[in-house]
Formats: C-alpha cells, structure tokens, sequence
C-alpha cells in the first residue's frame, strides 16, 4: 500500500501537534514494510520556511516580553512575577530549537525510510497548470503534481493520500483525479492512521 504525505506530515511531528502520535506510527509501519511511505521533496524542504517563520514570530515576540520585563522590574509592586515572565522567554526560545532539532531528525528518518519523488520540470510545469485550474497555492499545487506524477508509474493497488490541508484540497475534481488513479484521499492523520492499519492488518 502506497501512502502518499506532505509538508503537513512533516510539521505535524516538529511541532508534536495533536496528531502527530497517528504520523509516528505511520511511519513505523513503512520500517516495518507494510507500507510504502511516498513524500514530495518539495515537502521535506518547504516545512523547514514555516518552522523559521514562527522562530522568528517567538524572537520578536521574546524581545517585545524581555522589554516590557526591564520596565516592569522597576516596580517593586511586579517583584514576584519577574521570574515567571523570564520563564516564558526561556520557553519561546527552546521551542525554537527542539522543533528544528525535531524537524532534522524527522526528515532524515524519512529520508531512510520513504520514496522521495523529486522535483522535476515536468512537476513544475504541471504544477503551474493545477494552479491556475484548481486556485490552488504554488506550494500544493507542486505537491499534487508531485503525487500525480508518482502515480502514474505506482503499481500498487491500494494508494492514499493525507493531507490535513482541506481547505485547497477539498475540490471535486482534485478528488475524482485521485480517485481514477485509486487513490483515496484523507484529510487527517488519525483517521488516515485508521485507515491504513484496516487495510494493512493481518
């Protein structure tokens, strides 16, 4: 069974989001080779921009705390609560650095085990096709040309595609394209972990 994630699946396990415990073991099913895991390339560089973009969100908003800190230890009247808002700076900062320290990890844990379909000119240019067809953002619209693209040549009978971003990928067309190639498309982890541990138990 060909499993076919994204950039979503990849910040899901950086950022241990809610679903993440369903993306692990997903994973371990793929080094146990009951499944085949199939991921973009595309969605293993493009996470790496979004956990940047929130690391420097933190920093700013850190500087913006340890500024209103200074002022406030002026006060003897806020004395007590200097250490707790020192705490939350200390918070912000580590958060940054575990989620990229995740993100390594997950991506060289992927890269062991998963396909990695590579970004070609023919993906490029369907990319821009599907963009203007379905409205999609260039980053899904390289990722669904990337899936396409693979299956074309996959020759699994059982193929799946998750992806929590339904609010592009919730389209008619998207999903009876898909379908044709008999692939089912999920828009959650958990219910996509579900899923395939139905198909793949014994």
């Amino acid at each position: 069974m060909d499993i076919y994630v994204e950039s979503n699946f990849v910040l899901e396990l950086a950022l241990t989001q809610e679903q993440h415990e369903s993306c692990k073991r997903i994973i371990e099913l793929s080094e146990e080779g009951k499944v085949s895991l199939v991921i973009p390339a595309y969605s293993l560089v493009e996470p790496y921009e979004t956990l940047t973009r929130y690391s420097k969100e933190r920093a700013r908003v850190s500087n913006d705390l340890a500024s209103q800190v200074r002022q406030l230890s002026r006060s003897k009247n806020y004395q007590d609560e200097m250490d707790a808002l020192q705490e939350v700076s200390g918070v912000l900062a580590r958060r940054s650095v575990e989620e990229k320290e995740r993100f390594r990890n997950i991506v060289d844990r992927l890269l062991t085990v998963a396909e990695v379909i590579p970004l070609n000119t023919h993906i490029l240019l369907s990319a821009s096709k599907h963009q203007l067809a379905h409205k999609l953002s260039l980053p899904d619209a390289i990722v669904y040309a990337s899936v396409l693209s693979d299956l074309n040549t996959s020759t699994s009978t059982a193929k799946c595609f998750l992806n929590r971003n339904s609010k592009d990928f919730d389209d008619p067309v998207i999903e009876e394209t898909l379908d044709l190639s008999g692939c089912k498309m999920l828009f959650s982890f958990d219910q996509g972990y579900r899923y395939i541990a139905s198909q793949t138990r014994t």
